[in-house]
């Protein structure tokens, strides 16, 4: 007889299995990219509304959620939240030297995009009328509108490390 496997994401069926509420209301908001209702928030995560709310009000009062009034009061993950708890994580876990290089590099590798599509942005960029692999221009400009995110946050890291460490000098 086979064991099953246990390694990996679990059944798309049921994403949650296994999971408490808690952790089910949380994993359902983080999906989230719309304002969703309680009913359906408290649908997709298996729960009675009554809980989801309890939850969803917590979520709120954490930032980790965004709560919509009206009729019905809606819900979606607050992106700013994960932003932040982002930077902070950069900021934590790579020294100033290792965000400075890491912001060059990316910086690096916008300037090329930019140069080998003759634009500024990715979003100047029209796939279709590109010479070359429509795969990967797409490949290609997913990447550098990552780069550009990604350099962001790590020159928020930056920043914040660059004020923190100029707080705590005398």
């Amino acid at each position: 007889m086979t064991e099953p496997e246990t390694d990996g994401p679990p059944p798309f069926e049921d994403p949650f299995e296994g999971e408490d509420v808690e952790q089910r209301i949380y994993g359902t908001l983080l999906q989230t990219r719309n304002p969703t209702s309680v009913s359906e928030i408290a649908e997709q995560s298996d729960c009675d509304p009554k809980t989801a709310r309890k939850y969803l009000s917590w979520f709120t009062d954490l930032g980790v959620a965004t709560r919509h009034d009206g009729r019905p009061v809606t819900y979606e993950r607050n992106d700013a939240y994960f932003e932040w708890r982002r930077v902070n994580d950069l900021a934590a876990s790579h020294t100033p030297e290792g965000l400075r290089d890491r912001v060059a590099d990316l910086t690096e590798q916008i300037e090329t995009y930019q140069r080998r599509y003759d634009a500024t942005h990715p979003s100047e960029v029209d796939a279709l009328e590109t010479d070359g692999d429509i795969d990967e221009v797409y490949a290609d400009l997913n990447d550098w509108a990552t780069a550009i995110h990604e350099r962001r946050l790590h020159e928020r890291a930056r920043q914040q490390v660059a004020d923190a460490s100029g707080r705590a000098s005398p």
